[in-house]
């Protein structure tokens, strides 16, 4: 059994590390993940402008509340100083691991130089960690990359040297470069050579959907830990579903109609909270159509949910859907003989499927 991660002073109680994505990994989510079996959650990116501390955006994502620690926050910005003054910032917010975003593909983020645009420019990476570590040295600071600009351009050992000359205590990677985006598949033998120079964990991200390719991933990259993103959406039991396989190599059964219903209302309850009922109903409809993803009638349902405006709409007609879809499991049930409670039993989502 492989030790499992650590980052500076903190012990994760597995290898599995929610990514961090915009618009995605606010507190509700990221504390449900943990809850669910994830060994620490990323936050969305945090500006490093000071002239927006005082929105209700970045106060929001500044909000760790209540939060399991550890706490790690991620700041992007291509200004070292910047930067720095961001990571006192949050530390002084409960910030208790900093994340430099070096990894995103977004065009309103590279054309300001940031994101994965830094990868093109080596020296201002170096001057970027060195202002940050030395801001905060009081809490780690780990850094998200790609592999590279393009795919001619794969600079990521590079990256890692000087990650490592100024402190840097963790790298995460995404198996592509920032040319290619999320098209095509990830590549993790980029990720292999690094974690095989590497004198700080190294953490894989990138394509990693089930339990068998998360352990594919962790022994041939021999990475660390595993990072995961949009295979969480909708999905945050992901996280128990690979802790298991990857002790005991057997799947845990998937979870039933009224499993996925509970989950959603205790996040979107969670959401209401957290965003007022105004901005909470408009975030919780991307949550509710990725947990709906695959169950009958789903995409009807959708159409209709996007329409409403209210919790006590929204909320109703979520419970008389999965009322309808707990029905439907049930009768199918009755028919074809299966038990839902075994775990080489059809899920709940293929039974249901449309």
């Amino acid at each position: 059994m492989p030790l499992l991660m650590r980052i500076g002073r903190h012990h994760l109680k597995n290898r599995l590390i929610v990514a961090p994505m915009a618009g995605v990994t606010d507190r509700p989510f990221r504390q449900l993940c943990k809850k669910l079996g994830a060994g620490m959650a990323v936050s969305e990116m945090v500006t490093s402008n000071s002239l927006l501390y005082g929105s209700a955006k970045t106060a929001r994502r500044a909000n760790h509340e209540g939060e399991v620690d550890p706490i790690s926050v991620q700041i992007a910005g291509a200004d070292p100083q910047m930067m720095a003054e961001a990571a006192r910032h949050n530390v002084d917010r409960g910030a208790q691991i900093i994340d430099i975003n070096m990894g995103c593909p977004a065009k309103k983020v590279c054309n300001v130089m940031a994101g994965s645009a830094l990868l093109q420019d080596e020296a201002l990476v170096g001057r970027i960690l060195d202002a940050v570590v030395t801001a905060v040295p009081e809490v780690p600071v780990t850094l998200k990359i790609r592999t590279g600009w393009d795919r001619e351009h794969r600079n990521a050992l590079n990256i890692l040297k000087i990650a490592e000359n100024a402190g840097v205590q963790a790298l995460a990677m995404h198996g592509r470069t920032r040319a290619c985006a999320y098209t095509g598949e990830a590549e993790y033998d980029t990720i292999r050579a690094v974690k095989a120079e590497a004198r700080i964990p190294v953490i894989a991200n990138g394509d990693i959907t089930t339990p068998e390719k998360a352990q594919y991933v962790l022994e041939y990259t021999g990475a660390d830990a595993v990072m995961i993103g949009r295979a969480a959406q909708g999905r945050p039991w992901i996280f128990r579903e690979i802790e298991h396989f990857l002790a005991t190599g057997a799947h845990l059964p998937q979870p039933e109609v009224a499993e996925i219903h509970a989950v959603l209302l205790e996040h979107i309850h969670d959401l209401y909270a957290f965003y007022g009922d105004v901005t909470g109903v408009r975030v919780a409809r991307k949550h509710i159509s990725w947990y709906t993803r695959g169950l009958v009638g789903s995409s009807a349902f959708r159409r209709t949910m996007n329409q409403l405006d209210s919790v006590a709409e929204q909320l109703a007609v979520v419970n008389e859907y999965f009322a309808q879809a707990a029905r439907a499991d049930d009768r199918l049930r009755y028919e074809t003989g299966h038990d839902n409670n075994n775990a080489e039993d059809m899920p709940a989502a293929s039974r249901l499927a449309a």
